[in-house]
């Protein structure tokens, strides 16, 4: 992977870059839409390339280890033949999902076991076989298995989890270095920073991935419980250690205003479920504040849903019409308020690398963030 930096923001960490991947370019900063299982929710492919504007996007280890299954992906040649997508994809290493199996999985040094939440069937991940997953499911990039301590552990957990995440990035490092790609072109590899909302675990963490000189670097367990001013706090203190010439990425970050905020701490590269699992509920976030699309005051209000909005969708559908798919249950109303949020992250990261080149991204953001946290 190649990754450079073509501007930085004066009075701020934010930066304007690109890296190159297998599967073409990606610009940062940049928002990565979720497909867990293979597609991102309620959106065709060709949406997410020609209207959306997506540049790169997620899958899921878990999920996909689960059912398509490896074999099939495998014998069709990788996910991108699989699902149609030609560019950029990056894999989750299913580890904050599999955390997240309370009750039916159980953490050891050698990995980690736990039983299919669709038909109670055993299965056990080491850092070393998710490496051989990925590398079948063929994503660009790759991720380390980490674990995904919650925000509020004490200490004394926090340590605990930290020496079992980094034991198995050791492991999962070596993997990486000792096996070759299965499809026949280059795969990055990404080590994740943990310790919860320690200074000094953090610190400690990235300082030994700094190290690694992976290609690209990830922040994780954050946004999982902890005060947003913290999580800012804990990507100051990670982003003055992680090396400056490769991306950072913040995992699972979150509102409009959490993004904007990271990338004035320097990070590249952001992925949540925000804006579809948001917009299937009716809230749709814009450039003037957020909508509740159940809300009765747009019954009869017949503008536009976004005018000048950065989705078809935004001038074909009238607020109230929208209203009256969300109220009714109608898939197409989850569909268009899906699309419209993911177009309006893409234009808002878009925006910000714009405004970090033209030299005005400080004031730009200042402006900007009273509106994006504004109940219309």
């Amino acid at each position: 992977m190649e990754f450079s930096i073509e501007a930085t923001a004066q009075g701020t960490s934010a930066r304007a870059g690109r890296f190159t991947t297998a599967h073409g370019e990606v610009q940062t900063p940049i928002f990565m839409p979720v497909g867990t299982v293979g597609s991102v929710k309620a959106v065709h492919q060709r949406e997410l390339r020609d209207d959306i504007r997506a540049q790169i996007i997620l899958g899921n280890t878990y999920h996909l280890y689960l059912r398509p299954g490896l074999d099939i992906l495998h014998r069709v040649g990788g996910l991108h033949r699989f699902n149609g997508w030609e560019k950029p994809i990056l894999t989750d290493s299913g580890g904050f999902q599999v955390f997240s199996l309370t009750g039916i999985r159980k953490l050891s040094r050698e990995g980690v076991s736990f039983r299919s939440h669709i038909d109670g069937s055993k299965h056990f991940f080491t850092p070393e076989n998710v490496v051989d997953t990925q590398r079948i499911i063929g994503a660009d990039i790759m991720m380390a298995l980490d674990e995904c301590p919650p925000g509020t552990s004490d200490y004394a957990y926090a340590r605990k989890s930290l020496d079992l995440t980094m034991d198995w990035l050791r492991r999962g490092w070596k993997r990486y270095r000792d096996t070759e790609p299965v499809h026949g072109y280059y795969q990055s590899w990404f080590p994740i920073v943990q310790g919860c909302t320690y200074p000094d675990l953090r610190r400690e963490a990235a300082k030994e991935i700094a190290d690694l000189r992976a290609d690209g670097n990830a922040i994780g367990g954050l946004a999982v419980g902890e005060p947003a001013e913290v999580m800012y706090d804990m990507i100051e203190v990670v982003n003055d250690i992680l090396p400056q010439d490769r991306p950072r990425y913040l995992m699972g970050v979150g509102t409009p205003v959490n993004i904007l905020e990271a990338i004035d701490r320097g990070v590249d590269m952001m992925d949540c479920v925000m804006p579809t699992r948001n917009g299937r509920n009716g809230m749709i976030f814009t450039r003037h504040g957020i909508l509740n699309m159940r809300n009765r005051k747009w019954a009869d209000c017949f503008d536009s849903l976004d005018a000048g909005g950065p989705s078809f969708v935004d001038e074909a559908y009238s607020r109230a019409y929208v209203r009256h798919l969300v109220t009714s249950g109608e898939l197409l109303g989850l569909q268009i308020c899906s699309i419209h949020n993911l177009a309006f992250y893409l234009w808002l990261v878009g925006e910000a690398r714009r405004h970090i080149v033209a030299g005005d991204f400080a004031q730009w953001k200042a402006d900007i963030i009273p509106d994006l946290q504004r109940r219309l």
